[in-house]
């Protein structure tokens, strides 16, 4: 299967199963980071040529939004499902090995799904909304 191929195989079954399970943003987005950086970590073992595109974050569109409530990140952390998370985890791993797909082109995938969660993570004004479901736009 060709690289645009995999990269579209595996965008759908993400934005499958994360609508399928519902799930809350800091579960999405803390799956997402862990791929994220384990991919760039193996593409910096092959090469110093990385494109800014993969070797940083995007920059998002939306401003941040401020909020003066506190909570403890350890409290958000102890509520999160592993279940759910291995369950994404695992869809990943296997949709990688299954595609044979080249690490760039993962982490492409990647970065774009890191650029969706950040966005939505920086408009969240308290630690409720930490747990909102992951909402995905039409056309991602």
């Amino acid at each position: 299967m060709s690289g645009a191929d995999s990269m579209v195989t595996l965008q759908e079954r993400l934005v499958n199963l994360i609508n399928q399970l519902n799930m809350p943003i800091l579960e999405t987005s803390m799956v997402v980071s862990r791929w994220t950086n384990r991919l760039l970590i193996q593409l910096k073992e092959h090469t110093d040529d990385i494109p800014e595109n993969l070797l940083h974050p995007w920059p998002l569109d939306v401003e941040p939004v401020e909020s003066n409530s506190s909570f403890e990140l350890e409290k958000a952390l102890s509520l999160v499902d592993r279940d759910r998370m291995d369950i994404l985890d695992t869809l990943i791993r296997v949709t990688l090995e299954e595609e044979q797909m080249l690490v760039s082109d993962a982490l492409g995938v990647m970065r774009s799904w890191e650029h969706l969660v950040r966005g939505q993570l920086s408009q969240a004004a308290g630690p409720g909304q930490l747990f909102s479901p992951t909402e995905i736009p039409d056309d991602f």
